[in-house]
């Protein structure tokens, strides 16, 4: 009788719970060699190509293209294979099993995979010790920092990392059509936003047929009706369908069915996976960990001349008010309580996806001039919103900035992630009647939201801090 071995989830070295199945690159029932891809996974910052563990068939899949599986739960099942090589069983696979259910607190060492835009190029962020911060999306979680380039494996005679084949999945592109612009011929994540934005090699299938065959998943079923109405946006004729109400046949509207989005199906609950599953784990431990306080205040735009950048002027007074204020540019450990007052200041920037919420770092922000700082936001965006991102500059800021504003609201109470002290919220500009000498006059103003960690600062050091800002903002330029 054929041995049946079973392969259980391992530890992708994110230092997180779960991840989620991008796509299955072997079919049911075929048979597979010893370190071949087996399967892509994402987790909350990159996609993963996990190897097969075992030379033989693989017998079932335990989860389809979309589901998110336990570390340390079942995977797969293989036959194996005496006649092919395989791995002994003292032999390390690179990876480490952790039981299932387990959470991020279990120790990590495995490797961090992540695809660049050209093609699989990795940069890493430098050795740091076992058990540091790998840097997640909106926090910090525990595991290893090693990160080693990941090099485009052929599938189906397409060469491209495992990011790159499921950015092509969600925007409906067909590698095989793409042209491929890297190295040896590596189709690049460039590549495929191309071809996307040309139609040239949209998929004739459903967006996300999983190797199985048995159609797309309920993630990826969503991606195309998203998709589909991007493309008909502009028809008159898609804006009057639009605007028509189901009616009954007594003439009075009827409810219809929730219609789809890129995120999920309305009225019907939506597992949470990915980034936005690392970002509800982080805000609660925030919550749960911080003694948050908010002080809010307006800062007078009234003197500013033309040409003034506004995220710019908020991460120049945010630089000043920490030179001002040192309490504030810190880390907290609330077990030890001890406190890291910082030299420099990097300045984690909240950006907002539709995956989720990312926390780059401004390195150096407070060695930086205007152009630099303009320089250094537009590359960390470029990089969120692309993917390419490295984990290590995902953490390490000493202070956060969100400039949620640019959408809505005026004074909010943004989160404070651990082990920082403090985050700084600007609100949307509006104008307001100011008293000046020998009457009124309507001044364009900023709302300021300041949210501290009271255990490491006091509400002097807090309202210091924030007149700091305000000080600074009212400068001309």
């Amino acid at each position: 009788m054929a041995e049946i071995k079973t392969f259980h989830l391992p530890d992708l070295g994110e230092g997180l719970p779960d991840a989620t199945i991008v796509e299955w690159l072997v079919k049911e029932g075929a048979t597979v060699r010893l370190d071949d891809p087996l399967v892509s996974m994402e987790t909350a910052k990159a996609v993963v190509e996990v190897p097969s563990p075992y030379s033989g068939k693989l017998v079932k899949m335990h989860g389809d293209n979309g589901d998110v599986i336990i570390t340390g739960a079942v995977l797969a099942e293989f036959e194996i294979d005496p006649k092919l090589p395989q791995r002994a069983e003292a032999q390390s696979t690179g990876h480490h099993h952790a039981p299932a259910g387990a959470g991020s607190k279990a120790a990590h060492n495995g490797d961090t995979v992540v695809a660049s835009d050209e093609g699989g190029e990795i940069s890493s962020g430098g050795a740091k010790p076992a058990g540091g911060d790998a840097g997640t999306v909106v926090g910090a979680m525990q595991s290893s920092d090693a990160v080693h380039a990941e090099q485009a494996v052929s599938v189906g005679g397409v060469k491209a990392v495992p990011a790159v084949r499921a950015l092509a999945r969600k925007l409906g592109v067909d590698l095989a059509r793409v042209a491929p612009s890297g190295a040896g011929g590596v189709v690049t994540m460039n590549d495929v936003k191309l071809a996307a934005a040309a139609g040239s090699a949209m998929t004739a299938a459903p967006v996300g047929r999983g190797a199985r065959g048995e159609g797309s998943t309920p993630a990826q079923r969503a991606v195309t009706p998203a998709l589909s109405s991007a493309l008909r946006a502009s028809s008159p004729e898609a804006r009057r369908d639009e605007q028509r109400t189901a009616l009954s046949a007594a003439g009075k509207p009827v409810r219809t069915s929730p219609p789809a989005t890129h995120a999920g199906v309305l009225g019907q609950p939506e597992q949470l996976k990915g980034m936005r599953r690392t970002m509800a784990r982080v805000m609660a431990e925030a919550h749960a960990q911080i003694v948050a306080t908010s002080i809010v205040d307006d800062a007078d735009l009234h003197a500013w001349q033309a040409g003034n950048d506004i995220t710019v002027r908020l991460l120049r007074a945010l630089v000043t008010a920490c030179k001002t204020v040192p309490a504030l540019n810190a880390w907290f450990d609330g077990q030890n309580l001890t406190r890291t007052l910082h030299p420099h200041v990097d300045i984690g920037l909240a950006v907002d996806t539709e995956d989720g919420l990312f926390v780059p770092a401004l390195r150096n922000a407070d060695r930086l001039d205007a152009a630099g700082l303009r320089a250094a936001v537009n590359r960390a965006r470029a990089e969120v919103m692309d993917r390419s991102i490295a984990p290590s500059e995902l953490t390490g800021y000493t202070i956060m900035l969100s400039n949620f504003g640019m959408f809505a609201g005026r004074y909010a109470t943004p989160v404070v992630v651990p082990p920082c002290v403090a985050i700084l919220g600007a609100g949307k500009l509006h104008h307001a009647t100011v008293p000046v000498l020998g009457g009124f006059e309507a001044h364009r103003v900023m709302p300021l939201s300041l949210t501290f960690d009271h255990r490491a600062a006091t509400g002097g050091e807090a309202a210091r801090f924030l007149k700091a800002v305000i000080d600074d903002l009212a400068l001309p330029r």
